[in-house]
């Protein structure tokens, strides 16, 4: 006799979205909004501060990362966590990583521009705290992709406040991204929705560190800005003579913040630069439309440095490529206001139970 056919029973979305919001407020009631520390890793930086229950940085260290290998920067986290710790009565800690991280919030699946595969941070952090304080510091550790963390500091404390529906797009080194919907960040079935910076928009285009060609962030980002520069310098062209100036000669000494300082001066060439990496920026925001239709899009990262020198064309290429144009609202483009403190306040408000 046959077995009995098993139909399978689906959770119920909305029932499984009210025990996320119990569990998220409880969560927060039994952290608080005390002092939090919150630790932004970048590719050559680890920064850290003590973040209040307002968004307020009232401490704040920083440390060159010291290699690429995750237990020296593991070592680099827990030295930064123990100093601030010592100085305040921590209630938690949130570390935003540049990579791919899981849906439990805990381990770094991959990440590009660090040698980071499948790497159980939080356990690493907390096991290297214990062993330097002998106790625990607050009463949760969380890591969250750095996009995210940067987007929910300015959805909270930045430009995003007051906005439903926000998407954040980092650009740094690559670019980053982060969806906000309704007070909560969108991390997708896996943990790892918002990786804009991947999105293939030139098949077979420049390669890229995560493996591909033709990524978004390989034409609009701090990386394709210094690429864009340098060749146009090796090439020896009369217009690129200013950066080769600035940069003593030498093309490789071209920098993103050289690139930013000869464009505000009104170097022709820095400007052109930042029109084709605002053009890219503004495509690629005209599909981020098309798919997620957020009110407002914040650009933060170093390269937003540059203001409107990045917006302005980003601007106008986003009107020009956006599907329905004329006949649908536009989002606002808008630059982020955190600056470099987005990511390190965002993880440390996220880790007290937010989003």
């Amino acid at each position: 006799m046959a077995a009995p056919h098993r139909t399978r029973v689906h959770p119920d979305p909305r029932r499984e979205a009210l025990r996320q919001r119990l569990r998220q407020q409880t969560r927060r009631a039994l952290i608080g909004d005390g002092p939090a520390v919150g630790v932004d890793i970048g590719g050559t930086k680890v920064a850290a501060g003590v973040v209040d229950g307002d968004g307020r940085v009232v401490a704040h260290v920083r440390r060159e990362t010291p290699t690429k290998s995750p237990q020296a920067v593991e070592d680099v986290i827990a030295e930064v966590v123990e100093e601030l710790s010592a100085r305040h009565e921590i209630v938690s800690v949130g570390i935003g990583a540049a990579g791919f991280v899981d849906a439990d919030r805990a381990t770094v699946l991959f990440a590009p521009h660090l040698a980071w595969r499948h790497e159980p941070l939080r356990e690493a952090v907390e096991k290297r705290v214990r062993a330097r304080l002998g106790r625990r510091v607050g009463r949760r550790t969380l890591v969250e992709n750095d996009a995210n963390a940067a987007a929910w500091g300015e959805y909270r404390f930045g430009a995003g406040r007051g906005e439903s529906r926000l998407v954040c797009v980092t650009m740094g080194t690559g670019i980053g991204g982060a969806i906000v919907n309704s007070g909560r960040v969108q991390r997708g079935r896996y943990g790892l929705a918002g990786e804009f910076g991947h999105m293939i928009v030139v098949p077979g285009g420049h390669r890229c560190e995560c493996g591909n060609r033709g990524c978004w962030e390989q034409y609009a980002s701090g990386n394709a800005l210094v690429r864009e520069a340098r060749e146009l310098a090796r090439a020896d062209s009369p217009v690129a003579h200013g950066l080769l100036e600035r940069a003593g000669g030498d093309p490789e000494a071209i920098t993103g913040p050289l690139v930013t300082a000869a464009a505000r001066a009104g170097d022709a060439a820095a400007v052109e630069l930042f029109e084709d990496v605002g053009r890219w920026l503004g495509i690629g925001i005209a599909n981020l439309a098309a798919a997620l239709d957020p009110g407002t899009v914040v650009v933060g990262g170093g390269v937003s440095d540059a203001g409107e020198l990045l917006l302005g064309p980003a601007r106008e290429a986003f009107r020009r490529t956006l599907t329905g144009r004329g006949f649908r609202p536009e989002l606002t483009i808008v630059r982020a206001e955190l600056g470099p403190s987005a990511g390190l306040v965002g993880a440390a408000d996220l880790s007290r139970g937010w989003g």
